[in-house]
């Protein structure tokens, strides 16, 4: 029978191997579910339930919950806010959720997490069916100056893919985690001149290999996760960085998700 958990913290790693050392590949908010694999007493190995990504976890950094939670389109996004404020009922303990985190439907502002019921403090929960190309370009400069963190999904700490998921899962748009995996998504926009905000831009090594990715806020600019979350001027070659004054991402494509 298979077992299924939610992240019951602000935010925790997933790691690429059941140890405190090991890289982490990508990060956890309160409220995203996963199905356990297998597991030990210290480490947890799980699929998440939004993008299939698998990696391990700390045992103590989740809770169990029924199959239900997992599947149930009845949850709420946190909007953007740097933190929202929630409190744990039993005992009076405060939360901070991040932006993009999830939480099951409010009722007079509670919820409930497994058995553990909370009082959300911030009204900023994300309305459904958000107008994505009026709202992608406030949503994504929200992140503006966040510094660049491998594995990162807040404003404390993004990657360049991490930027995009979170932004785009905010607007309702499922993407995968990783850069290579976005670029399967979507249509192609075959020239830069009719690329719009919101689209996806991404960008190979020599080798060929989709490495980076960013988010088109019209046919000149991209915010995107280099160092930071910032906004540079792109053209047929790439990103021009401004900081570093010559081109630093090569461009190999640009995809509209719809």
């Amino acid at each position: 029978m298979n077992q299924y958990g939610v992240c019951n913290l602000s935010a925790i790693p997933l790691r690429s191997e059941a140890s405190d050392r090991s890289e982490i590949l990508s990060q956890l908010l309160f409220g995203d579910c996963f199905e356990i694999l297998k597991s030990t007493e210290k480490w947890t190995y799980v699929k998440t339930s939004y993008d299939d990504y698998a990696g391990w976890i700390d045992s103590k950094q989740f809770i169990k919950i029924k199959n239900v939670l997992v599947h149930s389109p009845e949850r709420s996004v946190l909007g953007l806010q740097t933190s929202h404020e929630a409190i744990k009922l039993s005992t009076g303990e405060k939360l901070h959720l991040l932006a993009g985190s999830v939480i099951p439907t409010l009722i007079n502002g509670h919820f409930k997490l497994g058995q553990e019921e909370y009082q959300l403090i911030s009204e900023n929960v994300l309305e459904p069916n958000l107008d994505f190309e009026s709202a992608v370009i406030g949503f994504a400069r929200f992140f503006l100056h966040a510094p660049y963190l491998w594995g990162g999904k807040s404003i404390f700490g993004i990657d360049c893919s991490g930027l995009t998921q979170i932004v785009f899962k905010m607007l309702g748009k499922r993407l995968f985690r990783d850069a290579s995996q976005q670029a399967e998504q979507g249509e192609v926009v075959n020239f830069l001149q009719e690329a719009k905000a919101g689209d996806l831009a991404f960008f190979d090594n020599a080798e060929g290999v989709v490495t980076h990715v960013g988010i088109m806020l019209n046919d000149q600019q991209i915010i995107h996760s280099s160092g930071r979350v910032k906004i540079d001027p792109i053209d047929g070659q790439g990103i021009y960085s401004t900081d570093l004054k010559k081109h630093t991402h090569k461009l190999r494509i640009i995809k509209r998700v719809g």
